[in-house]
């Protein structure tokens, strides 16, 4: 499958925005937007819990927005595998933990999950982006997004959310994942989301080898010729940690370097642990890019 990739959004001068939710528009022409990540779960593969408290949850939130968090990611169950965790749990965790943060903050806030009736009730409670890795795979996801004038994230997965793949094969990486990325947007868009609320997600580590997610990554400039803003969800991956040896905790410096990398190819959302790293290196970066451009202060 052979595609023609247009010219970055980092390159050019053109004008590129995202709606984040009805009405909720944002110029991502060089400056990325950076998400707070805030995991409503006891097991999350990088902070093992260390939030589950709905305090520290909330003081999180704080945090993330005291650092320049343009969006909020709540997530009720971990990507990969692990315990399972019903419909009604997943609603338990995450429906008041976004009504709590849409009572605090003024900015969007996405829920990241695969179940439509998740999604929907978030959205009920203030959400305005349905962040899913599974691709759409749950029919009710999409309605449930126009019927709130949500925005969405396209993920790539191999098998599926939660289901081991410990030895991903794929004949050809990149071509597989621009053709899952692109008809599950068309998918988007065919069910009534207006292009300019679809972002697209490569989906680093799942169902990717360490040395696969590394590519994907290098290639982000390959989606950005699609014309969908593109996601970049890299933070403290376990791919980062085999290029540097490091565990998960010990990834700091490595992400920021995937974050500088991601948006000099025109990834514009970074979803991130450490906001206040990833508004920095989005800060930078935009200074430059803009300075290449002539752009004016």
């Amino acid at each position: 499958m052979t595609h023609t990739v247009a010219p970055v959004a980092a390159c050019t001068v053109g004008h590129v925005i995202v709606e984040l939710g009805a009405g909720n528009v944002r110029d991502i022409s060089h400056r990325a937007l950076v998400m707070g990540i805030l995991n409503r779960t006891p097991d999350s593969f990088y902070d093992n819990g260390r939030f589950w408290s709905f305090d520290d949850f909330l003081n999180l939130a704080e945090l993330h927005m005291s650092q320049g968090a343009d969006i909020l990611d709540v997530g009720g169950m971990r990507a990969g595998p692990g315990p399972e965790v019903t419909l009604a749990e997943e609603l338990t965790r995450t429906s008041g933990a976004v009504a709590a943060l849409r009572s605090r903050f003024d900015v969007p806030i996405a829920i990241d999950t695969f179940r439509g009736e998740v999604a929907r009730a978030a959205f009920a409670a203030g959400a305005s982006i349905g962040n899913d890795i599974s691709g759409f795979a749950d029919p009710t996801y999409l309605p449930a997004c126009v019927e709130h004038e949500a925005a969405v994230v396209a993920t790539h997965v191999r098998l599926g959310p939660r289901i081991p793949d410990p030895a991903p094969n794929y004949l050809d990486l990149l071509s597989e994942v621009d053709s899952f990325l692109t008809t599950r947007a068309s998918w988007a868009e065919a069910a009534g989301v207006p292009r300019s609320r679809i972002m697209v997600d490569a989906g680093l580590d799942l169902g990717k080898t360490p040395a696969m997610s590394a590519a994907l990554l290098r290639a982000s400039d390959r989606l950005v010729g699609f014309g969908y803003p593109v996601f970049l969800s890299a933070s403290n991956k376990d791919f980062l940690g085999e290029l540097v040896d490091a565990e998960v905790d010990d990834r700091v410096q490595a992400t920021w370097a995937a974050h500088a990398l991601g948006v000099g190819l025109g990834c514009r959302i970074l979803r991130s642990h450490d906001v206040l790293g990833a508004r920095r290196v989005a800060d930078v970066m935009a200074s430059l890019l803009e300075a290449r451009l002539g752009v004016p202060a």
